[in-house]
């Protein structure tokens, strides 16, 4: 049980420092009406995953936690798209979004894997019953 509450930690942790570095990442966006609506929806979406995290960890039920841990994935499959659309439109440099974006990708995997063993514990648990 402690492995698993150490690798709990640690995503919360790595959710967490992404959401500093879409902060910081928004504050280098141009300061016209692109970069402040680019900047708008990186930071809403970019910033919610830690929270909606420690959402997930206090649910109330597995069912809960699931429902929960798929709201951390969309949000950051949403910033994913922010990113790549920033990418795209040149509002910063494409080489400065590699690192975030392959960060990103990693927290969508593990948030992925999450709700998928969740899913399983959940059926195991429902097939035991009967």
């Amino acid at each position: 049980m402690q492995d698993k509450i150490a690798l709990s930690d640690q995503f919360e942790e790595r959710l967490i420092e992404f959401a500093a570095r879409i902060i910081r990442l928004a504050g280098r966006l141009p300061k016209n009406f692109q970069g402040r609506h680019v900047a708008n929806q990186i930071l809403r979406s970019g910033t919610a995953g830690a929270p909606n995290y420690a959402e997930a960890r206090g649910a109330e039920s597995r069912a809960d936690f699931i429902h929960k841990m798929g709201i951390v994935q969309k949000e950051l499959n949403e910033t994913a798209v922010w990113i790549r659309i920033m990418a795209k439109s040149s509002l910063i440099s494409p080489d400065l979004l590699v690192d975030i974006l392959a960060e990103n990708k990693e927290l969508c995997r593990m948030a992925s894997a999450s709700i998928r063993t969740a899913r399983t514990r959940a059926a195991f648990l429902c097939s035991d019953k009967n």
